[in-house]
């Protein structure tokens, strides 16, 4: 596999990525816990015949425990999160302040020993977060009080994903393989919670069972394997602006698909939090360069 093939392949992750709130609204009211044991399974269960098929099964016991433990965190902990946020609030403007995540990566990194906050880095900052103001406030400054505890669960989110990304560098690596372990630790995880804190509610039509196969072999399931696949294989600073075109593509899909209204405040939004990630990075790539 050359490198722009696997440049290529991890690409498809931010596009399956983008999917990722049009999917899950569709499976409303299934509860966030059991739409995570539901994806998580279908993805796992994916990995495995992709393992079985590629004969890389064997590679999951080279992996160390605390691997396995951290990649189950992060996986269980953003998606019950996103699922939760997506229930309380409108899917397009949970989704775009999750969607800060790839901005905080970029913030947080300049944080690190060793390296520098720059300009580009706070200025991408004020950008992202004006954003994620502009939508809570409604823009006219009205304060949405009955979504403020779906808003809140989409900066968990993104506080997460990325905090989780940053730690991973210390892990250590892993095959790509591994997310097989990933996607059924996080169901296995995710179903005696359910079975604890919410009440079974499954999908009754056509469409909301349509939506959780959908997440569990795209956004939840194929994107992870590509994903790894691409940055291990493939230009990982070209894969990692593509990233933050995902908040805009997924904003664009709610409205082609007639979920979300084409209001001018959400565009603004997305311009803002895409655009803060993309001065963000391009301060630290100037920096690297």
């Amino acid at each position: 596999m050359t490198r722009p093939q696997a440049t290529l392949i991890g690409f498809t992750a931010v596009l399956l990525w983008s999917l990722l709130a049009l999917f899950t609204v569709g499976t409303a009211p299934t509860p966030p816990l059991l739409l995570n044991t539901l994806c998580f399974s279908i993805g796992g269960v994916l990995g495995l015949i992709w393992c079985l098929a590629t004969g890389t099964l064997g590679t999951l016991k080279t992996v160390p425990l605390r691997v396995y433990l951290f990649g189950i965190a992060g996986l269980f902990g953003y998606h019950a999160l996103y699922f939760s946020a997506l229930r309380l609030a409108p899917a397009a403007e949970a989704g775009l302040i999750a969607y800060l995540w790839p901005l905080l990566i970029v913030v947080f990194s300049g944080l690190l020993p060793g390296e520098i906050l720059r300009k580009g880095h706070v200025f991408g900052a004020v950008l992202g977060f004006a954003g994620a103001a502009l939508i809570i406030s409604n823009g006219s400054g009205s304060f949405q009080a009955q979504y403020l505890p779906g808003y809140l669960l989409a900066i968990c989110c993104a506080l997460t994903w990325s905090a989780y990304s940053l730690l991973s560098r210390r892990i250590g690596t892993a095959p790509t393989a591994s997310v097989v372990v990933f996607c059924l630790g996080t169901a296995a995880l995710s179903l005696p919670l359910h079975l604890l804190f919410e009440e079974t509610v499954l999908p009754t039509t056509g469409l909301g069972w349509a939506s959780i196969v959908g997440l569990g072999l795209g956004p939840v399931g194929l994107a992870f394997y590509v994903w790894d696949i691409g940055v291990k294989r493939g230009d990982i600073q070209l894969l990692g602006t593509s990233s933050y075109l995902a908040p805009l593509l997924s904003t664009i899909i709610l409205v082609v698909s007639g979920v979300t209204p084409a209001e001018p405040i959400l565009f603004w939004a997305a311009a803002l939090i895409t655009g803060g990630a993309l001065c963000a990075a391009r301060a630290s790539y100037v920096k690297s360069g």
